[in-house]
C-alpha cells in the first residue's frame, strides 16, 4: 500500500477519526520508525492547528516525518514555503476560513491538504 493510499484508507474511517497530523503521521509510521499506535498519540493533538487554530495539523505531522528522515531545517524551510505558496498560509483557521468562503465542505478540504502534503512528502 503506498502512503497516499494509506492516507486515504485512515481518512474514510468512520469508527476513529484520525485528525490531519495523525492521518500524515500514520501513513509514514514504518517509514519513521513507529507504530501506527505510537504515530496516532503522537499526533492526538496536532489536529485542528494544535487545537487553536494555529498551524495546520498536516504542516505538523510533515515536519515530524521530515525530521525523522533526517530531513534538514533548509529543506524543511522549502516544504513550508511550497505550501504556503499553494495555499496562501499555513495556519489552520486561515485555511478552514478561505475554504468555506470557497463554499467547501472541511472535510474535502482538510482530506484534500491531507492527501497533497502525503504526495509532496513522497
Amino acid at each position: 500500500m503506498t502512503h497516499l493510499e494509506k492516507a486515504r484508507e485512515l481518512r474514510a474511517r468512520t469508527d476513529v477519526h484520525f485528525n490531519c497530523c495523525q492521518a500524515v503521521l500514520v501513513a509514514f509510521a514504518e517509514d519513521i520508525g513507529l507504530t501506527e499506535q505510537q504515530a496516532f498519540d503522537l499526533g492526538a493533538n496536532f489536529g485542528s492547528g494544535m487545537r487553536c487554530g494555529s498551524v495546520c495539523g498536516t504542516l505538523t505531522g510533515a515536519l515530524m516525518v521530515l525530521g525523522m528522515k533526517g530531513y534538514d531545517a533548509e529543506q524543511s524551510t522549502a516544504f513550508l514555503r511550497r505550501f504556503r505558496e499553494d495555499h496562501g498560509d499555513i495556519n489552520c483557521a486561515a485555511l478552514l476560513k478561505k475554504s468555506h468562503d470557497a463554499g467547501i465542505p472541511r472535510k474535502e478540504h482538510c482530506d484534500g491538504l491531507v492527501f497533497q502534503v502525503v504526495e509532496m512528502l513522497d
